[in-house]
């Protein structure tokens, strides 16, 4: 069975979510109080992981404002909190048509619900006087006995009037199978039986549930007994279980050797499976130790056997208590512990409901989270979880993102509503969409895995022209595979690769080569930030000059053609296409000498115009006759960056 859309109505702030979608993984956005918490533990009392919590209380749970009118009708109109349409599996589809006929099924929709009654309700698409008429065609009867049965229509009258034919051995044979299949039960309630035991568990998990970092198992065996263990206990107890023996085991222990095996076997177990998604430190692994309290430890540490976790730094040659690790690690490994009892009591019947996963974790332990739910979790269950934060917001997934609101309409209290539609008018709702949506925008749109930085935008038009020029001659012309990112100027470099230098993000940077900028490429080149050879300067695809900018590559004559077409300067105001002898050495600066002596009706030189002219205007200056020279410069620069790639 899949869950395919729920609505959640009369339960704690919540009067009618309204139906929503449910798919394999369900993201719950909304900010606090908003009633995501509520959602999911209404989901939870369906079939949860804990028979002890499968009740819903009118006392402490039904919306308060509407108690005192709801109280007089619960005993004989208790209201439904939680519905869920489920669509059947093949094999379940098959497990009903196998025995009843391909007749009896006739869709493959079925609705569940609860409420404060606390009994789930079924509705099955079958046809109950179809599977009667399969039952009977399938019978093995005489035909005469078949014609007597025909009148029945559901299981009572089949039954009755299947005993009441003649004795024979073949009625003997057909009231005897008819018993084993349907036992007291109706047909309807013999599928809904099985569907019941098909129907997926709901593991329910919050960010308190944590594992205790030490326990007194002289304390956890009491407890255990009286049926009074708190999330704490039932953690351990699942640690426990994952080692094997039980805590009285490990007290009346007398073999030491292989119960430490089994404990240092299980964590350097979980130490794997948690290190292949734990990025913010590897050099970290789990300790399990049981010794005796010693007098100067508190109570109840401090007599008796005590199991202790440890984590344990390779770097640091230290080890601490588990209590005392950040709680994003602590929420991490205690899942991992819990979920791994869940899947040997329940196997892949199960539906995940996280309660703000990884709260407590940096942003990019809570992008590890979210990768770790998509590649280990939801590739085998329907996950549904909750968070407000913009890093457990899948960018590219928005579709299975849910806003949930509290809502009002004037004075109407509306309450909680979940929206399949991701475009609500609550700004704090879509804060971490938007937050996660603009990450992603950043990340993809002007960042690729292959990043080119030059230091404004005027650089990129220049190598998009050169680029488009090489192409259409058929030369060596940019990589397609590299993204030009202006990061606006040279000295803004090194921020940027810190803020955006993720792994795998292979950086390589042009820039201009002035007196100005050579000690901060100098550093740029020695401080290991990028590969080596990965800070090209204009000056070294320029012969004969030791500082130049990339309108340099262009070439003096081509580029003060652009300047003077950009700014429609008129004969007397153009820049000469042959520079005097004392010109500056780099273009740009000739140009903006020239520009200080025009009126001052002419525009402002800036680097964006030439550039934005060029590119717009590309065949005007086809027969320059230094384009030629230009592209043989463009070219060996695109050779250089391309040889990166290989």
């Amino acid at each position: 069975m899949r869950l395919k859309a729920a609505e959640v109505e009369n339960y704690k702030l919540i009067n009618d979510t309204g139906r929503f979608r449910v798919d394999d993984l369900t993201c719950l956005v909304g900010k606090n109080e908003a009633g995501k918490t509520a959602v999911l533990r209404a989901l939870h009392r369906l079939k949860p992981d804990d028979p002890d919590e499968s009740d819903f209380d009118v006392e402490t749970e039904y919306p308060r404002k509407d108690l005192f009118d709801y109280k007089p009708r619960h005993d004989t109109n208790p209201d439904v909190v939680v519905t869920t349409w489920w669509e059947l599996s093949d094999p379940e589809a098959d497990w009903i048509t196998s025995r009843f006929g391909a007749g009896a099924l006739t869709g493959r929709e079925v609705t569940v619900t609860r409420g404060y009654e606390n009994v789930n309700r079924w509705a099955v698409p079958v046809d109950e006087a179809a599977a009667v008429q399969h039952l009977i065609d399938s019978s093995g009867l005489d035909a005469a006995d078949i014609d007597v049965l025909r009148a029945a229509t559901n299981t009572a009258d089949l039954t009755a009037q299947a005993v009441a034919l003649p004795d024979s051995t073949r009625k003997d044979a057909f009231t005897s199978a008819l018993a084993d299949l349907l036992g007291d039960k109706t047909i309807l309630q013999v599928v809904r039986v099985h569907l019941s035991k098909e129907m997926p568990t709901f593991v329910y998990y919050a960010n308190y549930h944590a594992l205790p970092g030490q326990m007194s198992l002289e304390q956890f065996v009491h407890l255990e007994s009286e049926n009074r263990m708190g999330w704490p206990e039932k953690i351990f107890k699942a640690l426990l279980s994952l080692v094997g023996p039980s805590a009285q085991d490990i007290s009346a222990t007398q073999t030491y050797e292989a119960l430490k095996a089994d404990l240092e076997a299980i964590g350097l177990r979980l130490s794997a499976e948690i290190f292949e998604y734990w990025s913010q430190n590897r050099d970290l692994e789990v300790e399990f130790t049981f010794d005796i309290g010693r007098p100067g430890d508190p109570a109840p540490f401090n007599s008796g056997y005590v199991f202790r976790t440890r984590i344990r730094s390779r770097r640091h040659g230290v080890s601490v208590s588990f209590d005392e690790r950040s709680t994003g690690f602590v929420w991490f490994f205690s899942f991992l512990v819990w979920f791994s009892q869940m899947q040997r009591e329940h196997g892949d019947k199960l539906i995940l409901l996280l309660d703000e996963p990884g709260l407590s974790l940096h942003g990019t332990a809570q992008a590890d989270l979210l990768r770790y739910i998509k590649e280990k979790l939801v590739t085998r269950y329907q996950v549904l979880y909750t968070t407000h934060s913009p890093f457990m917001v899948d960018a590219s997934d928005l579709l299975s993102v849910r806003t949930v609101e509290d809502m009002s309409d004037g004075d109407t209290v509306l309450g909680t509503k979940v929206g399949d539609d991701v475009l609500s008018t609550d700004a704090e709702t879509l804060f971490p969409l938007r937050a996660a949506l603009g990450y992603d925008i950043t990340q993809t749109m002007f960042i690729g895995e292959n990043c080119l930085l030059v230091e404004g935008p005027s650089d990129l038009l220049d190598l998009k022209w050169a680029s488009t020029e090489l192409q259409e001659k058929g030369r060596t012309s940019l990589d397609r595979r590299w993204t030009i990112t202006p990061c606006g100027g040279i000295k803004k470099v090194g921020s940027f690769l810190s803020l955006f230098g993720g792994h795998g993000l292979h950086v390589a940077v042009l820039t201009d080569y002035a007196q100005g900028d050579k000690a901060t490429v100098r550093s740029l080149r020695e401080d290991g930030l990028l590969r080596e050879g990965h800070v090209l300067t204009a000056d070294m695809f320029v012969d004969g000059q030791d500082e130049a900018d990339i309108e340099d590559m262009i070439g003096r004559g081509l580029y003060k053609t652009i300047v003077n077409a950009a700014y429609n300067l008129d004969v007397a105001q153009q820049l000469p296409r042959v520079s005097p002898a004392d010109a500056p050495i780099r273009i740009v600066k000739e140009v903006e000498d020239h520009f200080k002596l025009l009126p001052p009706d002419v525009p402002e030189f800036d680097h964006f115009t030439p550039a934005e002219y060029l590119i717009s205007n590309r065949a005007q200056f086809d027969a320059d006759p230094d384009l030629g020279a230009a592209l043989d410069r463009f070219e060996e620069l695109f050779q250089t960056l391309n040889g990166f790639l290989d």
